[in-house]
């Protein structure tokens, strides 16, 4: 079932990762490694994998989380690299990439909302049996 509302969410927060892929190119901490590429490639699968196995929750679960723990890491490293860059951290000089990870983890704790929701009412259906 595609057409749950936790599936815009999780969308939501995959374009929160495409769009940080497009933001996040002058990103350097760790030399000539693309991590930032690397990670927002893993989120938009995680997240179309998530999307995909609708039939079993808990999975849907596991991969949100994931990407929560991964989007949580891209938010402190974007943090780090922009406190280290030189002119203070006035956002309008220095872009909007943090912004984009913790939109990203809103999205996927508010689909985590309502997985679980749906596993209550999918148990509690079960019980009238």
């Amino acid at each position: 079932m595609l057409q749950r509302i936790q599936t815009v969410w999780i969308f939501l927060a995959i374009l929160g990762a495409i769009f940080l892929f497009f933001t996040g190119q002058d990103f350097s901490l760790f030399g000539t490694i693309p991590f930032m590429s690397i990670a927002c490639v893993v989120l938009v699968l995680l997240g179309l994998l998530s999307i995909f196995s609708y039939k079993n929750r808990k999975r849907q679960l596991l991969l949100n989380l994931i990407s929560i723990m991964i989007n949580a890491l891209l938010l402190g490293l974007l943090a780090y690299w922009l406190l280290n860059l030189s002119g203070g951290i006035d956002f309008p000089e220095k872009g909007i990439e943090p912004f984009f990870p913790f939109l990203s983890v809103i999205c996927l704790f508010i689909a985590n909302i309502f997985i679980r929701k749906d596993d209550r009412l999918v148990k509690s259906v079960d019980r009238l049996r």
